[in-house]
């Protein structure tokens, strides 16, 4: 059993005519639990329910969470779902709507992690959001759906968080004979941890996520995705909230999908047609979705 599905590559014409270029979309914000995740961790779980696990833990009340959850719903085991006392409500009812044992505690996503591990016994498995070999297999398959298509871009746009998807992405490059075509690694300022890494020449940890894009809020980015960086042509690209949530209004009209912030962050760069673009005819941008957000949530925070 395949947990995600094939999502459609389209070529969108309100973003090629904004910049001017051939600007494409792979929408995996249209996966059943709302966004890339499910990738990975549909092969996690099959994975580690063929070694044996009985019981799946998250620690993630975000699009990580979900995934999981679906995936042990659609496999038949049992998920319990750690999350913090910032998660919203909706989020949890999302998680519950797919059967999960949802646990609230801690203040941060690091408390509820923490407390996360201590409950995993010796029959369950440990899903993490965004640093395990099989989460990067799983996403490369975005990457395969795009060659078999028969479309090679001069550049991918992705956002980047704890750097999953983009370790996958660069994975999937690579498998398909395509370690020629750059990557543009995009972050909010305030959730920058890959870019910080690009200028530190090496991880390192936030002191705190300021960006309202909480899904790229990982204080420090797995160390694969900045090793990525020293193997493969990844430019680190930084945007503003208000730029993420304005992409997250005009994509709304534009293509009738509603996307996180996080994805937004992407979005905007095609948007505002980034100096960085300036190079090449035919963009991909990952639109890896986000399950959480509603419109009246971006409108708020957007100020309306």
């Amino acid at each position: 059993m395949t947990l995600h599905i094939e999502t459609p590559l389209i070529e969108s014409s309100a973003l090629s005519v904004t910049t001017g270029r051939s600007v494409w979309l792979k929408l995996d914000a249209l996966q059943p639990p709302g966004s890339f995740k499910i990738r990975g961790i549909g092969q996690a779980c099959e994975t580690y329910l063929a070694r044996g696990a009985r019981r799946f833990v998250s620690s993630s009340g975000g699009n990580a969470g979900l995934a999981v959850a679906y995936a042990g719903r659609r496999l038949g085991v049992p998920v319990t779902v750690v999350v913090p006392e910032t998660t919203t409500e909706r989020a949890k009812e999302l998680l519950q709507l797919e059967k999960a044992e949802v646990i609230v505690n801690g203040v941060s996503w690091q408390e509820a992690n923490a407390f996360a591990q201590s409950l995993i016994g010796t029959s369950d498995a440990f899903l993490h959001p965004f640093d395990d070999p099989l989460l990067w297999q799983g996403h490369a398959t975005l990457i395969d759906e795009v060659f078999r298509f028969g479309f090679k871009p001069d550049a991918v746009v992705l956002s980047v968080g704890g750097g999953g998807l983009m370790s996958g992405v660069v994975e999937g490059l690579h498998r398909n004979g395509w370690s020629d075509v750059p990557v543009f690694a995009v972050e909010t300022t305030g959730a920058a941890s890959f870019h910080a890494a690009v200028e530190a020449g090496h991880t390192v940890e936030l002191e705190q996520i300021t960006s309202i894009a909480t899904s790229l809020g990982a204080k420090r980015v797995c160390e694969k995705a900045f090793q990525w960086s020293r193997q493969h042509s990844i430019h680190s690209v930084v945007v503003s909230d208000q730029s993420a949530l304005n992409a997250c209004e005009r994509f709304l009209d534009d293509h009738r999908i509603l996307v996180e912030p996080a994805c937004g962050a992407s979005l905007a760069v095609a948007y505002e047609n980034a100096p960085e673009l300036e190079n090449f005819s035919n963009i991909l941008v990952m639109v890896c979705g986000g399950a959480t957000s509603t419109i009246d949530q971006i409108r708020e925070l957007n100020g309306h």
